[in-house]
């Protein structure tokens, strides 16, 4: 009988996002060949081959657990005061995400977001240039350079746009990192 995959409440479609992948590899964790692997970052002193566990390892903690290990930075979460148990949840039992740099989740009405994937090049046309700026105050680019953001993106290139939906009032936030 097959196990059923995994539900990760804060990266619901890891497949689509690429954070998963179909795979005969052997987890090391339950040393079992499930037809998945994980595939982007975790952060543990051991040295341990990439792609390698499974989404049940990682789903039920055992994974972090065994490994000492984390799938996300904690920092963020913790900075914008979300509860130990949430961001236990996203590092430890919910698959991460691919990123240039140190990954950064984000979070909402006092919960992490659900990690959504890139954004669509469409998504920033309709949102247009001036209402991505304004997720990003932080930043001190003048309107032209998001204008230009906006037409030039593309999905997986040097600047990444990730997409995170807020789980309690679906306002959609974006992250952003360069190669």
């Amino acid at each position: 009988m097959n196990t059923p995959f995994p539900h990760f409440r804060y990266h619901p479609n890891p497949l689509s996002t690429g954070s998963i992948k179909v795979a005969d590899d052997v987890c090391p964790c339950c040393n079992q060949a499930r037809g998945y692997v994980y595939t982007a970052s975790c952060y543990t002193a051991h040295d341990l081959p990439e792609e390698t566990f499974c989404p049940w390892c990682i789903a039920d903690g055992s994974a972090a657990v065994r490994y000492d290990m984390h799938f996300a930075d904690s920092h963020p979460l913790l900075c914008a005061g979300v509860a130990r148990e949430i961001v236990d949840e996203v590092c430890e039992r919910t698959p991460g995400y691919v990123s240039w740099q140190q990954e950064h989740w984000l979070s909402c009405c006092d919960d992490a977001c659900a990690f959504a994937g890139d954004a669509s090049h469409e998504e920033l046309i309709a949102l247009g240039a001036g209402a991505l700026s304004a997720q990003f105050t932080d930043f001190s680019w003048p309107l032209e350079a998001w204008e230009n953001l906006v037409e030039f993106y593309q999905p997986g290139g040097e600047t990444a746009l990730y997409r995170f939906e807020c789980l309690h009032c679906q306002k959609v936030h974006y992250g952003i990192d360069f190669a």
